[in-house]
Formats: structure tokens, sequence, C-alpha cells
């Protein structure tokens, strides 16, 4: 039996319903229990998207479109590794209308290398280490005569299994916390899936949600309990890049983050859709990136009036008749990914040019960063991520724009993010500012404050979900039960700073500013002190201190 570019897709589909089914578990698997964008939702919205894919005419078509799909649609590090994978095997079955079980063995081999080569500090007991095991033992079962396709992915999810159980051996974190590792978890569950397609019982997705098949009748909405502000409606005629159904899903799953009351139509050449969000101007700058605004309605429900109104609430919004590539009209520009309008705007005051809402909890796919970089009007766009979950997505964005040259500095928080932009010079060569830029960053120190999301154990320390974390460069420095006892406790390695810079998050009330300024100036008194609102969810404080 040979797998032939309709057997694939089915492989694949089965798969991404088996990653949808269990990403909660998946999530629950994320060793470090701060709010992020967590594995199984990144690996989920990676391969989602898949399940749209029409008009191929061989396995080498359908290979390469699931791997472009993929790329795009990548999340996080687990989901960039993951569309690696899937690029990789792309690569080897180029050409082929379908593939024997030995041609599978070596397209896992190109896979697994394509995604170990992308990944600057591979680690073992990872993901990585899973794919490998497939990948030799692929080649192993395929040495010595025939074998079925069904035979060996029967073997395969044998060996990932056995590999994914030995993870916790390899991590000591992973130990601690009586866990094995949460992407090994989520390939295993993707090469279960494909088994479970080739068997003839593929997975079939749980709890399929809301989405609207049909055309919406918005009127049906008149008489609902107002939670938001405003009843937002839109038309969107898609651009070339966006036609065809279901390719908007990122688009779906953004408006229920933001607002309630979706209903949600993605055709072949519109988007239509309603949602009751207190962020309409998000909304609209969302939806542009998808085409043109056809028809807008914004009403206040609040108020109870329907004058129709775009709200420009962000400076930075696209204007809708800027075309998707933007014409250089300057030699440098600025990308940055962060959350939080009070952090988006000392970005904007300090000169980058877009900002992508996303970090902690919403990482942005492949696609939105290509997207905020063709809009930047400049020949060099400098990238910076902010966030370690999404550098590896702004590396592949970055080797995927065509029309730009795109600098990506490994920013890991927006304390290393502004303090780059600072050390940008628009007098000197693109060479000599991303050695700046990078060394800058070893002269700010990032903290900031959370609370667990789940119970575990880090480094012998239990922590109690719901307990608050204070970090330092992404590490837990201590924990405490209020925000302010964190603060307390990382004050005292601030003794020394001359500039700190704090952003109060969106739920630190206004009058803790005295508070938090009182606190800092206790054990820093001769630092240069800035506290302003960011706005950030989650994270009632993020802090710069140099």
């Amino acid at each position: 039996m040979t797998m032939t570019g309709h057997m694939f897709l089915g492989m694949l589909l089965s798969a991404a319903n088996a990653l949808d089914n269990s990403q909660k578990l998946i999530n629950n698997m994320n060793v470090f229990p701060v709010p992020d964008g967590d594995t199984g939702i990144n690996m989920t919205l990676t391969m989602r998207t898949m399940k749209k894919m029409e008009d191929f005419e061989s396995l080498s078509d359908c290979a390469k479109k699931a791997a472009d799909v993929a790329l795009r649609s990548a999340r996080g590090n687990s989901g960039a590794i993951l569309s690696l994978f899937f690029r990789g095997m792309a690569k080897s079955f180029r050409g082929l209308d379908e593939a024997t079980a030995a041609e599978i063995a070596v397209a896992f081999r190109t896979g697994y290398n394509e995604a170990y080569k992308a990944v600057m500090n591979p680690t073992a007991g990872t993901i990585l280490t899973v794919m490998q095991k497939c990948a030799e033992k692929a080649e192993e079962f395929t040495a010595g005569g025939e074998i079925s396709v069904e035979d060996l992915f029967e073997k395969l999810v044998e060996v990932a299994e056995i590999a994914l159980a030995k993870t916790p051996e390899q991590l000591p974190k992973l130990k601690e916390a009586h866990v094995v590792d949460a992407g090994g978890y989520g390939f295993v569950t993707i090469l279960k899936g494909m088994l479970a397609a080739l068997q003839k019982n593929p997975v079939v997705l749980l709890n399929e949600g809301t989405s609207q098949s049909g055309a919406a009748d918005f009127s049906e909405f008149d008489g609902e309990e107002i939670t938001f502000a405003y009843c937002t409606e839109c038309i969107v005629e898609k651009d070339e890049a966006h036609r065809g159904e279901g390719v908007a899903e990122e688009f779906h799953a953004f408006l229920g983050e933001i607002g309630d009351s979706v209903v949600f139509l993605d055709d072949e050449e519109i988007i239509k859709f309603h949602v009751h969000t207190d962020h309409p101007g998000a909304v609209m700058e969302k939806a542009i990136e998808y085409g043109s605004l056809a028809t807008v309605k914004i009403e206040n429900m609040k108020m109870q009036h329907s004058e129709k109104v775009v709200e420009q609430d962000r400076k930075d919004r696209p204007d809708p008749s800027v075309e998707r590539v933007a014409a250089p009209t300057k030699k440098y520009g600025f990308v940055s990914v962060c959350l939080g309008d009070g952090i988006a705007d000392a970005f904007m005051d300090i000169g980058v040019d877009r900002v992508i809402r996303g970090g902690q909890t919403m990482n942005p796919s492949t696609q939105d960063i290509m997207d905020a970089v063709n809009l930047t009007p400049a020949e060099y766009v400098f990238v910076l991520p902010n966030n370690k979950n999404i550098y590896m997505v702004a590396e592949q964005a970055a080797k995927l724009v065509r029309d730009k040259k795109v600098v990506v500095i490994p920013t890991r928080s927006v304390p290393q993010g502004i303090t780059a932009m600072i050390a940008f010079n628009p007098d000197a060569s693109v060479e000599e500012n991303e050695q700046q830029m990078k060394d800058s960053l070893a002269n700010v120190v990032s903290m900031s404050i959370t609370h667990a999301v789940r119970s575990t154990t880090v480094q012998g320390e239990k922590i109690t979900d719901g307990q608050m974390l204070g970090l330092v460069d992404g590490s837990i420095d201590c924990v405490a039960n209020s925000a302010e006892e964190c603060l307390e406790r990382l004050a005292e390695k601030m003794k020394d700073a001359s500039y700190v810079m704090v952003f109060l998050g969106e739920d630190v009330p206004e009058d803790a500013q005295e508070r938090v300024e009182e606190i800092i100036r206790k054990k820093a008194p001769m630092c240069e002190l800035s506290v302003m609102v960011g706005g950030q969810p989650l994270y009632p404080y993020v802090i710069s201190v140099e």
C-alpha cells in the first residue's frame, strides 16, 4: 500500500482533530506555570487551517500546500517546529504522486532535519527528541524490505510513546513536575491521529464550536443584555491572498477573544461578521488584514444610537487604502509585538511603525508578522518579537517576506524591545545596528509579576494555582500571595539600578502608582523612575531595570 495525496490529507485532518481534542491536556503539561501561549493551543492553531485545503493533484502538491498553510499559521516555538517538520516532509515528497513506506521514512528524516536546524539551542527531552527517534526508527523499519504504510505508522506510534516516556529522564524540570514534554506529547497525538485515519477510523472533532455556515441574521441580537459597548458589523471583500473558504479562522478566534455574540461567515470572496466588543478599532485593524472594508456599522449600544462610525482608537491603525505591501519611503522601519495600549504607545513613541497585538497567551502567527512587515514602508524592517515563544515564528516570517529585507532582533521581553529601539542609530548601517541592538540586550534586566495558572513544583519550590510569581529575565525569582509582596522582593534587586520603568497592567488601579513608586524608591533611591499605564493583561507589573 502506498500513501496518496488524498490519504495524506485525511491523515492530517485526523491529526488536527486529535490535537484539537487534546489541547487542554497538552497545555496542562507545560511545566512553567505562567499564563502563556500554551503548547496545545499553538500546535492546534498551526494545524487547524489544514482543514480547508482543497484542489491538489498529487501527494507532492498536497504536502506542499499543507506545509505552506502550517508555516504561515505557525504559532509559538512548538508550532514553528511542527510546521518545519511538515515543510521537510513536503521537500522529500516533491514530484511524487504517492509514497511508499520507505519514501515516508525518508520524509520523516528530512522533516526532523528541517526542524532541528532551525532551533538555536536544541535540547534533549523535547519534541525534537521524539521526532528524531521516529526518523531513526522509520529508516530501520523500512531498510529490511517491504512494510505497509499502516504498519510503519503503528510502529512509529510505539517508538514515539517510548521516546516521550523518557523525556522526564532527559529534562529534570519535567521529572520534578511529574509530566512528559508537552510538545512531544502533541507530536505523539498527531501520529496517533494519522494512524487512526489509515485504519479507517479518523479522529472526529469534539465540541465543534459555534462557527456558522450560512448567512447571519444580525437582527436576532437586538434585544440582548449589553456586556460590551459596541455592536460591530462588517463585510470584508477579500484580497487575492485570502480568497477561498475557511482562510480566516484566526480572525474568527480573535473576535471570540475580544468580545462576544460572534456570528461569522467566511465565504469564497467575503467575510461577514458581527461581534459585541469594547474595541471596534482593533476589530477593524484586524479585518483589513484580509482585504478591503465594503461595509462597516458600529453602534454604541449603551448610548442607544446607531450612527455609522469607524472608531479611530489607535493611531497605528492601518489605512484601508494602503496596499498590502507598502512601498519603501525610508530606509529603516520597525515592527514590535506587545500587549497593552500603554506599551504599544511607548513603542510607537520611540519609532516603531507597526505594533502586532500579541505576546503572552496570544502568540501571533507567521502570517501576522509577515503582514505587519509588508505594511511597513521601509526597505529594511527590524522585528522585535519581545517573547522567547515568538522568536522562531518571527524568524520564519523573515524568510518568507520577499519584498523587504527583515532583521529579527532576539528580544525576549518588552523591556528588551524598548532597550533595543533606544540603541538604534539611524546613521549606522544595517549590520552595525543589528549588532548594537543585540548588544544592548545585556544592559537591561526584565522583571514582571503574574499569577500561577497551575499548581506545580519548580526547582524544589511548590507553587499553588493563583499565587503571585515574581520573574527575573523569565525565571521565577519569588512566590508570594500578593503582587505587592512580589514587587517588594523584586525591588531588592534594583538597588544598583540607574533607570527603572514600570508598566502597570490593565487590572491595576490608577491609585497604585504612588505605592509602586514608594516601594521602588525605598530600595533604589538614586534611580530615575518612570511609572506608566501599560494596560497589559495578566501581568500587573512589567518592569525594565537598567
